[in-house]
Protein backbone atom coordinates (compact mmCIF):
# COMPACT_ATOMS: atom_id res chain seq x y z
CA UNK A 1 0.00 0.00 0.00
CA UNK A 2 1.26 3.72 -0.76
CA UNK A 3 -0.33 6.24 1.58
CA UNK A 4 0.24 10.13 0.66
CA UNK A 5 0.02 13.04 3.55
CA UNK A 6 0.31 16.57 2.13
CA UNK A 7 -0.68 20.07 3.74
CA UNK A 8 -1.50 21.96 0.59
CA UNK A 9 -2.00 25.52 2.02
CA UNK A 10 -5.09 26.15 -0.51
CA UNK A 11 -6.04 23.03 -2.36
CA UNK A 12 -8.23 25.11 -4.80
CA UNK A 13 -4.26 27.18 -5.11
CA UNK A 14 -2.30 23.65 -5.16
CA UNK A 15 -4.61 22.55 -8.10
CA UNK A 16 -3.63 25.55 -9.64
CA UNK A 17 0.11 24.61 -9.37
CA UNK A 18 -0.19 21.05 -10.69
CA UNK A 19 -1.82 18.87 -7.48
CA UNK A 20 -3.54 16.20 -9.83
CA UNK A 21 -0.33 15.42 -12.06
CA UNK A 22 1.09 14.71 -8.93
CA UNK A 23 -1.94 12.86 -7.60
CA UNK A 24 -2.31 11.00 -10.72
CA UNK A 25 1.13 10.20 -11.18
CA UNK A 26 1.64 8.99 -7.43
CA UNK A 27 -1.13 6.85 -7.60
CA UNK A 28 -1.81 6.25 -3.89
CA UNK A 29 -4.14 3.99 -2.40
CA UNK A 30 -4.90 6.38 0.17
CA UNK A 31 -4.03 10.47 -0.10
CA UNK A 32 -4.69 12.51 2.43
CA UNK A 33 -4.71 16.41 2.61
CA UNK A 34 -4.87 19.07 5.49
CA UNK A 35 -4.94 22.87 4.93
CA UNK A 36 -7.47 23.19 2.15
CA UNK A 37 -8.93 26.21 3.39
CA UNK A 38 -12.31 25.75 1.29
CA UNK A 39 -16.31 24.89 2.06
CA UNK A 40 -18.87 22.78 0.65
CA UNK A 41 -19.29 23.06 -2.91
CA UNK A 42 -16.12 25.06 -3.82
CA UNK A 43 -14.35 22.74 -5.78
CA UNK A 44 -15.00 19.89 -7.62
CA UNK A 45 -12.30 17.37 -7.90
CA UNK A 46 -12.60 14.67 -10.53
CA UNK A 47 -10.68 11.83 -8.84
CA UNK A 48 -11.77 8.49 -10.73
CA UNK A 49 -11.37 5.82 -8.59
CA UNK A 50 -11.78 7.29 -5.33
CA UNK A 51 -13.95 7.88 -2.36
CA UNK A 52 -13.79 11.77 -1.17
CA UNK A 53 -14.13 12.53 2.29
CA UNK A 54 -14.26 15.91 3.57
CA UNK A 55 -14.22 17.47 6.61
CA UNK A 56 -14.57 21.32 6.43
CA UNK A 57 -13.88 24.50 9.38
CA UNK A 58 -16.79 26.16 10.24
CA UNK A 59 -14.35 29.34 9.29
CA UNK A 60 -14.46 30.15 5.64
CA UNK A 61 -10.84 29.89 3.83
CA UNK A 62 -9.50 28.41 7.21
CA UNK A 63 -8.04 25.26 8.21
CA UNK A 64 -9.70 22.03 6.42
CA UNK A 65 -8.55 18.39 5.50
CA UNK A 66 -9.76 16.17 3.04
CA UNK A 67 -8.91 11.77 2.24
CA UNK A 68 -9.01 10.48 -1.13
CA UNK A 69 -8.92 6.40 -0.80
CA UNK A 70 -9.52 3.73 -3.27
CA UNK A 71 -11.00 1.31 -1.36
CA UNK A 72 -13.76 2.25 0.31
CA UNK A 73 -14.10 2.35 4.23
CA UNK A 74 -15.62 0.37 6.65
CA UNK A 75 -16.62 3.86 9.08
CA UNK A 76 -16.11 7.09 8.75
CA UNK A 77 -15.77 9.98 11.97
CA UNK A 78 -15.56 13.70 11.53
CA UNK A 79 -13.85 15.33 14.04
CA UNK A 80 -12.88 13.86 17.56
CA UNK A 81 -16.64 13.77 18.93
CA UNK A 82 -16.09 17.07 21.39
CA UNK A 83 -17.16 20.34 20.45
CA UNK A 84 -14.42 22.47 21.72
CA UNK A 85 -12.31 21.07 18.86
CA UNK A 86 -14.89 20.04 16.17
CA UNK A 87 -15.42 23.71 14.50
CA UNK A 88 -11.69 23.85 12.16
CA UNK A 89 -12.49 20.52 10.41
CA UNK A 90 -9.11 19.21 11.51
CA UNK A 91 -9.45 15.64 12.15
CA UNK A 92 -10.80 12.51 9.75
CA UNK A 93 -10.98 8.51 10.42
CA UNK A 94 -11.06 5.77 8.37
CA UNK A 95 -11.71 2.29 9.18
CA UNK A 96 -10.44 -0.50 7.71
CA UNK A 97 -10.26 -3.91 8.13
CA UNK A 98 -6.72 -3.98 9.32
CA UNK A 99 -6.21 -0.69 10.57
CA UNK A 100 -7.71 2.53 11.66
CA UNK A 101 -6.40 5.88 9.02
CA UNK A 102 -6.41 8.73 11.11
CA UNK A 103 -5.71 12.83 9.22
CA UNK A 104 -4.99 15.72 11.10
CA UNK A 105 -3.95 18.72 10.87
CA UNK A 106 -2.98 20.21 14.63
CA UNK A 107 -3.49 23.13 15.39
CA UNK A 108 -0.55 25.66 15.11
CA UNK A 109 0.83 27.70 18.60
CA UNK A 110 1.08 30.97 16.68
CA UNK A 111 3.06 33.98 17.23
CA UNK A 112 4.11 34.67 20.72
CA UNK A 113 2.39 30.95 21.46
CA UNK A 114 -1.15 32.89 21.48
CA UNK A 115 -2.55 29.52 21.01
CA UNK A 116 0.31 26.76 22.81
CA UNK A 117 -2.68 26.37 26.09
CA UNK A 118 -5.12 25.78 23.55
CA UNK A 119 -2.69 23.21 21.98
CA UNK A 120 -1.59 21.84 24.60
CA UNK A 121 -5.02 20.63 25.50
CA UNK A 122 -5.44 19.16 22.07
CA UNK A 123 -2.61 17.37 22.41
CA UNK A 124 -4.03 15.48 24.86
CA UNK A 125 -7.25 15.21 23.65
CA UNK A 126 -6.12 14.12 20.43
CA UNK A 127 -3.33 11.66 22.39
CA UNK A 128 -5.98 9.47 23.89
CA UNK A 129 -8.23 9.37 20.88
CA UNK A 130 -5.51 8.05 19.08
CA UNK A 131 -4.81 5.40 22.46
CA UNK A 132 -8.63 4.43 22.07
CA UNK A 133 -8.97 3.46 18.51
CA UNK A 134 -4.98 1.71 19.10
CA UNK A 135 -6.50 -0.36 21.70
CA UNK A 136 -9.46 -1.83 18.92
CA UNK A 137 -6.99 -1.86 15.95
CA UNK A 138 -3.67 -0.33 14.77
CA UNK A 139 -3.63 3.14 13.53
CA UNK A 140 -2.21 5.10 11.04
CA UNK A 141 -1.73 8.62 11.40
CA UNK A 142 -0.22 11.20 9.02
CA UNK A 143 -0.67 15.21 8.81
CA UNK A 144 0.90 18.34 9.49
CA UNK A 145 1.77 17.91 13.39
CA UNK A 146 2.87 21.70 13.72
CA UNK A 147 6.36 20.33 15.46
CA UNK A 148 9.59 19.57 14.76
CA UNK A 149 10.36 16.59 16.98
CA UNK A 150 14.09 16.76 17.56
CA UNK A 151 17.05 19.40 16.40
CA UNK A 152 17.62 17.17 13.59
CA UNK A 153 14.52 18.17 12.45
CA UNK A 154 14.65 21.40 11.64
CA UNK A 155 17.36 24.31 10.39
CA UNK A 156 17.93 26.29 12.89
CA UNK A 157 17.00 24.32 16.16
CA UNK A 158 18.75 27.02 18.47
CA UNK A 159 17.31 29.99 17.52
CA UNK A 160 13.61 28.31 17.15
CA UNK A 161 13.64 26.75 20.53
CA UNK A 162 10.76 29.27 21.78
CA UNK A 163 9.37 29.75 18.80
CA UNK A 164 5.89 27.92 17.54
CA UNK A 165 6.21 24.18 16.51
CA UNK A 166 9.48 23.61 18.28
CA UNK A 167 9.10 24.90 21.95
CA UNK A 168 9.41 22.47 24.78
CA UNK A 169 6.34 22.22 25.54
CA UNK A 170 5.11 20.94 21.70
CA UNK A 171 7.99 18.45 21.74
CA UNK A 172 7.50 17.17 24.88
CA UNK A 173 4.17 15.91 23.83
CA UNK A 174 5.23 14.36 20.59
CA UNK A 175 7.79 12.18 22.66
CA UNK A 176 4.77 11.14 24.97
CA UNK A 177 3.16 10.46 22.30
CA UNK A 178 5.69 8.33 20.62
CA UNK A 179 6.24 6.66 23.84
CA UNK A 180 2.81 5.39 23.73
CA UNK A 181 3.93 2.46 21.20
CA UNK A 182 3.80 4.70 18.13
CA UNK A 183 6.42 4.73 15.75
CA UNK A 184 7.65 8.46 13.58
CA UNK A 185 8.42 6.13 10.29
CA UNK A 186 10.83 8.58 8.89
CA UNK A 187 13.03 8.12 11.42
CA UNK A 188 12.09 4.43 11.99
CA UNK A 189 14.46 3.93 8.74
CA UNK A 190 16.34 6.73 8.16
CA UNK A 191 17.55 7.98 12.30
CA UNK A 192 20.12 10.23 11.23
CA UNK A 193 19.58 11.34 8.06
CA UNK A 194 20.04 15.38 8.33
CA UNK A 195 18.97 18.68 6.30
CA UNK A 196 15.63 16.79 5.01
CA UNK A 197 12.38 19.10 5.59
CA UNK A 198 8.47 19.39 4.72
CA UNK A 199 7.93 22.57 4.96
CA UNK A 200 9.77 25.99 4.69
CA UNK A 201 8.62 29.52 5.19
CA UNK A 202 7.89 32.28 2.50
CA UNK A 203 10.09 34.39 3.24
CA UNK A 204 13.71 34.81 2.43
CA UNK A 205 14.05 31.97 -0.08
CA UNK A 206 14.23 29.45 2.41
CA UNK A 207 12.93 26.81 0.28
CA UNK A 208 16.01 27.27 -2.07
CA UNK A 209 18.48 27.51 0.55
CA UNK A 210 16.66 24.52 2.25
CA UNK A 211 15.90 25.84 5.22
CA UNK A 212 13.06 24.20 6.84
CA UNK A 213 11.38 22.02 9.38
CA UNK A 214 10.00 18.47 9.33
CA UNK A 215 6.62 18.71 10.74
CA UNK A 216 4.94 16.20 8.30
CA UNK A 217 4.59 13.12 9.40
CA UNK A 218 2.93 9.74 9.26
CA UNK A 219 3.25 7.32 12.28
CA UNK A 220 1.72 4.04 13.16
CA UNK A 221 0.95 1.88 15.83
CA UNK A 222 4.15 -0.20 17.11
CA UNK A 223 1.95 -3.21 16.31
CA UNK A 224 2.39 -1.90 12.10
CA UNK A 225 6.29 -2.34 12.60
CA UNK A 226 6.94 -5.60 10.82
CA UNK A 227 4.67 -4.30 7.60
CA UNK A 228 6.47 -1.24 7.11
CA UNK A 229 8.71 -0.94 4.07
CA UNK A 230 9.51 2.51 3.56
CA UNK A 231 8.77 6.11 4.56
CA UNK A 232 9.47 9.53 1.85
CA UNK A 233 9.89 13.00 1.67
CA UNK A 234 9.04 14.41 -1.85
CA UNK A 235 10.55 17.72 -1.52
CA UNK A 236 11.22 18.73 -4.73
CA UNK A 237 7.45 18.49 -5.17
CA UNK A 238 5.97 22.29 -5.40
CA UNK A 239 2.66 23.53 -5.09
CA UNK A 240 2.34 24.76 -1.82
CA UNK A 241 4.88 25.71 1.28
CA UNK A 242 4.75 22.19 2.32
CA UNK A 243 5.69 18.72 0.73
CA UNK A 244 4.34 15.39 0.36
CA UNK A 245 5.40 12.26 2.65
CA UNK A 246 4.82 9.10 1.82
CA UNK A 247 3.96 5.81 3.65
CA UNK A 248 4.76 2.40 1.90
CA UNK A 249 3.39 -0.44 4.34
CA UNK A 250 2.61 -4.51 3.44
CA UNK A 251 -0.85 -4.48 4.67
Amino acid sequence: MKLISWNVNGLRACVKKGFLDYFNDMDADIFCVQETKLQEGQIDLDLKGYNQYWNYAVKKGYSGTAVFTKKEPLSVKYGLGIEEHDQEGRVITLEFEKFYLVNVYTPNSQRELARLDYRMTWEDVFRNYLLELNSQKPVILCGDLNVAHKEIDLKNPKTNRKNAGFTDEERAKMTELLESSFIDTFRYFYPGKEEVYTWWSYMRKARERNSGWRIDYFIVSEGLKEFLVDAEIHSDVMGSDHCPVVLKIDL
